[in-house]
């Protein structure tokens, strides 16, 4: 997962899957499975791109991007008050 500005959404969307890629591939093999990188990426002011709903889908378990975007903005807001206080 990775929270950058809301203008680097897209290039931090490929650095995930190229930079796990390896990773990916290596799990595979030792495993014997078929595996998949999922990249979460939502900017901090909450931005996301087109597919990340698809990606969020992939996920096991029961998290929906609301919950996701909701934690980002309340993260967001914690180290803006934090900063703004000193």
């Amino acid at each position: 997962m990775s929270v950058p500005s809301d203008n680097n959404v897209a290039a931090k969307e490929f650095e995930k899957l190229s930079k796990y890629k390896d990773l990916e591939i290596e799990v595979g093999k030792m495993w014997h499975l078929k595996t998949t990188t999922i990249p979460v990426v939502v900017g901090a002011l909450g931005l996301i791109k087109k597919g990340t709903n698809a990606f969020i889908e992939k996920i096991p378990g029961s998290s929906s991007l609301h919950e996701v975007q909701k934690i980002v903005l309340n993260s967001t807001a914690h180290v803006l008050r934090r900063a703004l206080s000193l």
